[in-house]
């Protein structure tokens, strides 16, 4: 027989299995829809704001230039200045950094959802080791990612080449333009530019994506033994199982033993059926089983019985009916009212009589 240890994954994950992986970082995500996101988005973004953001770091240069002798005479070195204009060019930018920001996050739990795992974000000393990282780097993955990153680069460069020489001829017009119409006409090529390679490289991530759940889903695949194993540890084993009946059989019994006592009357086989039956119109519209058993049971229902001066009646048919037609704690049913009824009058008539 082939160790089960060797047996092929072939059966899908279970969510047990998804969960534990989400929690060891293994998610189905490409790296390549956020970069297309955030170059298609953020351009557009930054072609929407060029304005503003070219009026303003002209307002700061003007500023500049007119106090440059006051800056000079305050700040030789220009180190304040030079820092003092940095984080207000900052600043500005700042409002695209955040839209990039939302852009790159948003895209990233659109993929895999929102949840921090310590355990993926702790750090793991395996990878340090030589040996495995030599292997990873000259793995078959490795190879088809260097491929694809391959494949991607020359198409990317080809899109961009070919954007950039169908503008060849608007070079040409430069020299008449001025330096605002030079910088708008700039704008347009790169926002062009940057929509024709994001896109490109959006039909390259969505691609990528695909085969990433394909190999994801490959990886956390299961075996039957696998399956086995992980009904075994949510279910418990069915030795556990079997012990866990045993014992609520016996916590349950043990309770019925205990509630024979309190009943009107026992109705046996005499030796194969006993049915402890109890009357309290207080609780009850009918009588209710309060034990029953068979063979063993039966007989030991029968000695806790007379220990306790509980009356044992013999009605095979009747016995044997309730037996099954009737649960512990169950109300008898309508159609053996009459027969129940007829034996306990006998019973109150011998306790009338002091006979028992």
């Amino acid at each position: 027989m082939a160790d089960e240890s060797f047996q092929e994954r072939t059966e899908k994950a279970t969510s047990r299995r998804r969960e534990k992986a989400r929690e060891e970082g293994q998610v189905a995500k490409s790296m390549e829809l956020n970069s297309a996101a955030v170059i298609c988005l953020g351009f557009v973004t930054l072609y929407l704001m060029g304005p503003y953001i070219a009026g303003q770091a002209l307002a700061l240069m003007r500023a500049t230039m007119a106090n440059a002798p006051s800056l000079a005479l305050a700040d030789p070195t220009f180190t304040g200045v030079f820092r003092n204009h940095l984080l207000k060019f900052f600043i500005i930018l700042g409002p695209v950094f955040a839209v990039l920001t939302v852009i790159a996050v948003g895209v990233n739990v659109a993929q895999v959802g929102f949840r921090i795992t310590p355990k993926a974000a702790a750090p793991q000393l395996d990878k340090l080791d030589p040996v495995k990282g030599f292997k990873r780097i000259f793995s078959v993955r490795s190879a088809v990612t260097l491929l694809r990153d391959l494949l991607k680069l020359t198409v990317v460069a080809f899109v961009a080449y070919r954007v950039i020489a169908a503008e060849f001829p608007e070079f040409y017009r430069f020299a008449d333009m001025t330096v605002a119409q030079i910088a708008a006409a700039m704008g347009k090529l790169a926002l062009e530019l940057a929509l024709k390679v994001g896109a490109v490289i959006l039909v390259i991530a969505v691609l990528d994506y695909i085969y990433q759940r394909y190999e994801f889903e490959k990886s956390i695949r299961m075996s039957k033994q696998d399956l086995k194993d992980e009904f075994k540890d949510t279910e418990g084993s069915p030795q556990i199982k079997a012990r866990v009946r045993q014992i609520q059989l016996q916590i349950a019994r043990s309770r019925m033993m205990e509630a024979v006592p309190t009943a009107d009357v026992v109705i046996t086989n005499p030796t194969h059926y006993a049915v402890a039956l109890k009357y309290a119109p207080e609780e009850h519209r009918a009588p209710h089983v309060v034990a029953k058993g068979q063979r063993l049971v039966a007989q030991k229902i029968k000695e806790i019985a007379l220990a306790h001066n509980v009356p044992c009646v013999e009605d095979r048919p009747l016995a044997q009916a309730l037996f099954k037609m009737c649960d512990v704690g169950q109300m008898i049913p309508a159609a053996l009212f009459r027969a129940v009824a007829e034996v306990l009058a006998y019973v109150y008539r011998l306790k009338g009589q002091g006979v028992h």
